[in-house]
């Protein structure tokens, strides 16, 4: 009769932790929501900035609370939150739009485990040499908004990113992630069989046009639109680029991303897809890119 007692006692204190706990979060949440309303909305640059590192501050501490790894934020609609497929990590993503036109990225691994571990990434876009070449760092990284995380090898992950870029044109990125069996962390991998030399994917077209890249999980390939300039003497002037109703592919085989031409697009669009297709240039409140 004891140990009765003693297991539903035991039970009812864990449930009564579990439900305290699940208050907290809820709470660390609302105020994650607040802050980053004030990234997108506040007026100028410097209010934005400051809103943006009070958020950081905030997610942190949020994030040390017991179990903050398996709590969704699932009404934290500006920041996208991916767990890799294999639940081991799960990646946190955002961008502040700045008023010239450009933008600037956050994000962070957070890794499943007891005590809280983080890999922090910092932003260097405008500094990075040769991008479509390099393999990068989380000190060094070519920030994107993360959509997507598909599985390739034992130390690899493809990540699906949008881009907001320039005041006149975006890009889409196909990013690998590399995680070591030493924990270490980098960006970029050669596994494009359409260019050896590429340790990521990158597209280029102007703000008044959508840009289609999804994973196709039935068919294990990623889908996306063959993006061309307006005309040939517009080359490089990716202001003027946009897709031209085709579409390519890379088909995932033998830890590879192996590229196909000119496929016929399977994957009808959805409303989740719809969530990931470009803004046009807001008129007026800036927001966020993925949204």
């Amino acid at each position: 009769m004891k140990q009765l007692l003693s297991l539903a006692l035991f039970a009812f204190c864990t449930l009564a932790a579990s439900a305290q706990n699940m208050a907290k979060m809820n709470a660390w949440q609302d105020s994650l929501i607040l802050l980053s309303n004030q990234m997108y909305n506040s007026a100028s640059d410097a209010e934005r900035m400051d809103s943006n590192f009070k958020f950081v501050k905030t997610l942190v501490s949020s994030l040390k609370e017991t179990n903050a790894f398996f709590y969704g934020f699932q009404q934290l609609k500006n920041i996208s939150i991916l767990n890799s497929p294999d639940n081991a990590f799960r990646i946190f993503s955002w961008n502040i739009p700045l008023e010239d036109g450009s933008y600037l990225y956050y994000g962070s691994i957070q890794y499943q485990g007891a005590t809280l571990k983080l890999t922090p990434f910092l932003d260097k876009t405008f500094e990075i040499k040769a991008v479509d070449t390099a393999t990068l760092q989380p000190n060094n990284w070519y920030g994107a908004q993360y959509y997507d995380i598909i599985k390739l090898s034992a130390q690899h992950y493809i990540l699906l990113g949008w881009k907001g870029h320039h005041a006149d044109y975006s890009k889409k990125i196909i990013e690998i992630l590399a995680l070591s069996p030493q924990g270490e962390v980098s960006f970029g991998a050669p596994v494009f069989t359409d260019n050896p030399e590429a340790r990521r994917k990158i597209f280029s077209y102007t703000k008044q046009a959508s840009m289609y890249l999804q994973y196709n999980r039935n068919l294990n390939r990623i889908e996306f639109d063959h993006i061309v300039p307006a005309d040939p003497s517009l080359k490089m002037n990716y202001k003027y680029y946009g897709p031209d109703l085709t579409f390519d592919g890379y088909r995932i085989k033998d830890n590879k991303l192996d590229f196909i031409e000119n496929i016929n697009l399977q994957n009808e669009y959805s409303g989740s897809d719809k969530e990931y297709l470009d803004p046009i240039q807001p008129k007026s409140k800036l927001k966020s890119g993925i949204k």
